[in-house]
Order: C-alpha cells, then structure tokens, then sequence
C-alpha cells in the first residue's frame, strides 16, 4: 500500500514522502496514528499542506522547549541527602529524583528526558543537562546537600 508520511518516521521516511508499507502496517498502526494518509490522487496534490503543517507544529514545538529551558536555567533544585563519616553520601540522587524536585516547583519532566552520566554520589554543586527538544537542552543546577536532624 502506498501512503504520505505526515511526520518523520524513523526507517521509514520523512515528512511528506510517499512510501510503500505493507497493508496492516498502514491501515493498522500509521494511519490511525495518524502518522500516514492513503496516496490517492487528492493526497498527492495536497502533500504541500501536509509539509506546511508538519513545519508550523515543529516550529511551535521548538518555541515551546525555548521558553522551558529559559524558565528551567533560572531554577535550582537542592537535593538533601543522608551523609555518614567523612561526608559520605548514602546512595545517590538520580534523575527520577531531580523529577521529582522540579515536580514540585512546577515542572513537569521525563526522568528520561534528565542527562546524568551516572548517578550523583557526592555533595556539591552539579550542572545537569535537560533535553527539551532535538536541538534544545536545558542546564539546571542541582545542589546536593546534607540533610539537616
């Protein structure tokens, strides 16, 4: 079956791109995702739209993942954490955790979204990097400190 991709598809194609899909791949799961469309002879005409829609949700998007990480770069989060002799830290702060802590002041991010090399396993000061979008990645300082008795 041949359909027009209405968004970039990766292994498949990109935006506006007629492709050739076996039937139950397109009637089943493209289609109703609305990821593809049929290619009639009316689609083949109007696949401009379908770019020109494709580009403005892209642009939208963009501008939004812009206006997060300008309001995450002026947060900090502090991370208050056990410490035992010597200012060691008992086990480690962890993306889910500083989801956590930007989910109490209000912001809403994908633990998987939050790009730690490895787990937080000492006090001080950590630039952590956020990734919004392809291109826009947030950098949000996370203070881990000793938890006050």
């Amino acid at each position: 079956m041949k359909i027009i991709l209405k968004d970039d598809i990766e292994q498949l194609g990109k935006c506006g791109e007629v492709v050739s899909v076996k039937d139950g791949f397109a009637r089943n799961y493209l289609i109703p995702r609305n990821m593809a469309i049929p290619a009639t002879d009316g689609n083949l005409r109007s696949i401009g739209v379908v770019n020109t829609q494709k580009r403005l949700r892209d642009n939208k998007r963009l501008r939004d993942a812009e206006k997060l990480r300008n309001a995450l770069e002026k947060v900090s989060c502090t991370a208050e954490v056990q410490v035992g002799e010597e200012d060691r830290v008992f086990g480690s702060v962890t993306a889910a955790q500083i989801a956590e802590l930007l989910e109490q002041q209000g912001f809403v991010v994908d633990r998987r979204d939050i790009q730690l090399d490895e787990p937080i396993k000492a006090l001080g000061v950590y630039t952590v990097g956020i990734k919004l979008e392809r291109d826009v990645i947030a950098k949000l300082k996370v203070w881990v400190v000793k938890k006050t008795e």
